[in-house]
């Protein structure tokens, strides 16, 4: 599944860097990174928790 960042809606809060840090790292400037835009195999489950747990939905999954 391909990680989609909207990064107009992203403030930066990092609830997905604690639930998936493999994929998502909020910098210095408090942006977020994305590490691996691609979620597979056992990382999919920490990734699907850190979309549904973004407060702004800034976060999707696509096929």
């Amino acid at each position: 599944m391909k990680i989609v960042l909207d990064r107009g809606r992203c403030t930066g809060l990092g609830i997905c860097e604690s639930l998936a840090p493999d994929h998502f790292e909020i910098d210095d400037n408090g942006d977020l990174v994305l590490l691996d835009n691609v979620a597979e195999g056992d990382a999919l489950a920490e990734v699907e928790a850190a979309v549904s747990g973004c407060p702004t939905e800034a976060l999707r999954l696509e096929p």
